[in-house]
C-alpha cells in the first residue's frame, strides 16, 4: 500500500503516536511518506500528489482533519482521521480508536464511508470544515479556549464560556435554502457532526450524511442558561429525547446565508479566522471518504435520505 501521512506537529501533546502507527502498519512492499508541518507549511503543498497514494492519514485534531477533508473533497481518496489533537471530535463521531496499533489495523482493513463536509464563503474567501463552523458566541468560546486547551483539554471551553458570561445579542436573518427566517441570538453554529464531545449532541439526530447542515441559533442571555440544554443532551438516551429548552433554535438546510445586525467573528472547526459576518455556507454532500470501523458503518450506513 502507498500511504501519505500529513502530520500536524502543533496538534495535541506531541506524544509521537504516529511513529508507533507506522511501525505497526508497515509491511513488505509498503511505501509510507511522512510530511510534517508545525503550522508554517501550507497543507496544500503536501497534498499536490495525493492521487498517487492509496490513502491519506490526517494526523492532528479537528482543524487538521477538516482541512485535509476539504482539500481532498470529491476526489474519492480515502482519508484516515488519526486523533492526535487536543480535541478529536470528528474522530469521536466516527467511533475511531485512539490506540495506534488499532488504527493501523483499521487502515489495513481499509473500510470506507463517504461523509458530508461544510464550506463557508465570505467574499472571495472559502473555508471548509468537517465538524462545525460558527459566529458570535461560539467563536468567542473557541478563541478563549485555544490557549488553554493543551493544559485543560475539553474543560477549556467551559472556562471560556464563563469568561464570556453575558454575550451581546444581535438581530439575525437566516436564508435557509429558499426560506427566510428572522430571529435574534448571541451566535450561530453550523454543525455537520452534532456530537460536541463527552457524547453530548446539540440535536437529537447526528446525521452527517444527510446532505444538510444543522443551523443552531444560540439565544441564551448568559452562559449559565445553556446548562439545561447540555443536561437535556446528556439525558437523550435515558428519557426519550427531552426538549433542548428555548436556549437554542435548530434548523436544517443545504444552502445557508447568515446576516447579523452586529458584526460577529467567524470560526471553522477550531480555527479562528479574521473574517466577520455576513457569510454564506453550503453542505458538500458525500465529499469526504473516511476510513472507518464496522461500528461506524453500522451507525451511519442508512443516513442518506
Amino acid at each position: 500500500m502507498k500511504m501519505l501521512i500529513v502530520n500536524n506537529l502543533a496538534s495535541g501533546y506531541g506524544n509521537g503516536a504516529i511513529y508507533d502507527f507506522i511501525r505497526s502498519f508497515a509491511k513488505d512492499g509498503d511505501e509510507i511518506v511522512l510530511r510534517s508541518s508545525d503550522g508554517n507549511t501550507d497543507l496544500r503543498s503536501f497534498l499536490i500528489d495525493a492521487k498517487n497514494f492509496d490513502m491519506v492519514v490526517a494526523v492532528g485534531g479537528d482543524t487538521t482533519v477538516g482541512t485535509v477533508s476539504y482539500l481532498l473533497s470529491n476526489t474519492n481518496i480515502p482519508i484516515l482521521p488519526f486523533p492526535a489533537g487536543t480535541d478529536n471530535i470528528i474522530a469521536e463521531n466516527l467511533f475511531m480508536p485512539t490506540e495506534p496499533h488499532a488504527l493501523a489495523k483499521l487502515a489495513r482493513q481499509n473500510l470506507t464511508l463517504n461523509f458530508d463536509i461544510g464550506e463557508i464563503q465570505v467574499g472571495k474567501h472559502r473555508y471548509g470544515f468537517g465538524f462545525n463552523a460558527g459566529a458570535g458566541f461560539s467563536t468567542a468560546i473557541t478563541k478563549g479556549a485555544k490557549p488553554r486547551r493543551r493544559f485543560w483539554g475539553p474543560f477549556a471551553y467551559a472556562g471560556a464560556a464563563l469568561s464570556n458570561f453575558k454575550p451581546e445579542p444581535s438581530k439575525i436573518k437566516l436564508t435557509l435554502d429558499d426560506k427566510e427566517i428572522f430571529t435574534e441570538g448571541v451566535g450561530i453554529m453550523l454543525l455537520n457532526f452534532t456530537k460536541i464531545g463527552f457524547d453530548l449532541s446539540m440535536t437529537h439526530k447526528n446525521r452527517p450524511r444527510d446532505g444538510k447542515l444543522d443551523v443552531v441559533v444560540l439565544k441564551a442571555k448568559t452562559a449559565i442558561d445553556y446548562i439545561p440544554t447540555l443536561t437535556a443532551a446528556a439525558l437523550d438516551n435515558a428519557i426519550n429525547f427531552p426538549d433542548r429548552s428555548d436556549a437554542i433554535e435548530v434548523y436544517l438546510a443545504k444552502n445557508i446565508k447568515i446576516e447579523t445586525e452586529h458584526k460577529m467573528d467567524i470560526h471553522t472547526d477550531n480555527d479562528i479566522t479574521e473574517l466577520t459576518t455576513p457569510f454564506s455556507a453550503k453542505n458538500l454532500e458525500g465529499a469526504a471518504k473516511y476510513v472507518v470501523c464496522e461500528e461506524c458503518i453500522n451507525n451511519y450506513n442508512n443516513d442518506y435520505e
